[in-house]
């Protein structure tokens, strides 16, 4: 970790490494990720849905130049999905190979190292260095409570248990980040093993550098009145309020269409690009379009 605290020295250095990476980070996030890294503990980022949680592992990981390896959580996710797998077709190659020649084979030497095809949890583990990988465990709350109690062998040892190979530590332990829409509970003992962030969503200045960053090539009046009318969005009963990924989403769209001001026409015809649910797209045109963007 010396090298990580050459390169890392304090949040600052780390808001201007995701920065450079077209993240815009805030204080307390840069020094919560921060901790993250030096150290060497899993960090469990909640905030609502398209407020940066995985973009923030994607920029962490340039900044260090090290890999991003991503588990994507889903319901009925299994360990063995998330750690590993057998390579079943070469699995049966060797047998057939063992057969044509008289030969037996043991178990032993089917389900060794040649034979095992790591998924995301393992290659995190098994990554040689010399910097750690950053791990993204996506959307964990989108988990069986049976995968999270899984994950605790990890968190707390940065080792997995492979059933007919025994237990693999990592010898440069990964930088673990967990994301979370809240949609249930996590348990007590997964966070307890976890430092915590609660992203929430950006000022509106800060959306509209986001935006300048993320659509450099869009108009400059663009990005304020985007961010000033995603905010407004927002204050209203919306099923699924805009996040800044709808907003980067929306002005682009604006920016493809050449579209020279955001008026109630502009915004009409792309609310669809910022607005994902029939119900909200008609709660807006009820409140007025006009309302949205600055005059």
């Amino acid at each position: 970790m010396s090298d990580l605290a050459e390169l890392l020295p304090d949040a600052g250095a780390l808001r201007a490494g995701l920065a450079s990476a077209g993240y815009l980070a805030g204080d307390a996030l840069a020094t919560a990720l921060l901790l993250a890294v030096r150290m060497g503990q899993p960090i469990l980022l909640e905030g609502e849905p398209g407020v940066g949680k995985t973009e923030a592992a994607r920029a962490l990981a340039s900044t260090v130049d090290t890999p991003l390896i991503r588990l994507q959580c889903y319901e009925g996710l299994s360990s063995a999905e998330a750690l590993y797998e057998w390579n079943y077709p070469r699995q049966l190659l060797a047998i057939r190979l063992a057969e044509s020649r008289g030969e037996t084979l043991r178990d032993a030497d089917l389900f060794g190292p040649d034979y095992l095809l790591p998924r995301p949890l393992l290659a995190a583990i098994s990554h040689p260095g010399p910097r750690p990988a950053v791990l993204l465990i996506d959307e964990v709350d989108r988990a069986d409570d049976e995968f999270e109690a899984f994950l605790l062998e990890l968190l707390a040892d940065a080792a997995v248990t492979i059933p007919e190979l025994g237990t693999r530590r990592a010898v440069v332990p990964p930088v673990v980040l967990l994301t979370s829409n809240r949609t249930r509970d996590l348990h007590d003992a997964l966070k307890r093993r976890c430092l915590y962030h609660w992203i929430a969503y950006p000022e509106t200045d800060r959306v509209a550098a986001i935006i300048r960053a993320r659509v450099p090539d869009a108009a400059g009046w663009l990005a304020d009145r985007v961010a000033v009318a995603v905010h407004r969005l927002r204050g209203q009963p919306l099923t699924k309020p805009p996040g800044v990924a709808e907003a980067i989403n929306w002005a682009t769209a604006l920016h493809v269409l050449g579209l020279s001001t955001l008026d109630e026409a502009a915004i009409g015809s792309t609310l669809g690009a910022v607005l994902k649910y029939p119900e909200d797209i008609e709660t807006v045109h009820r409140a007025g379009l006009a309302a949205l963007p600055d005059a």
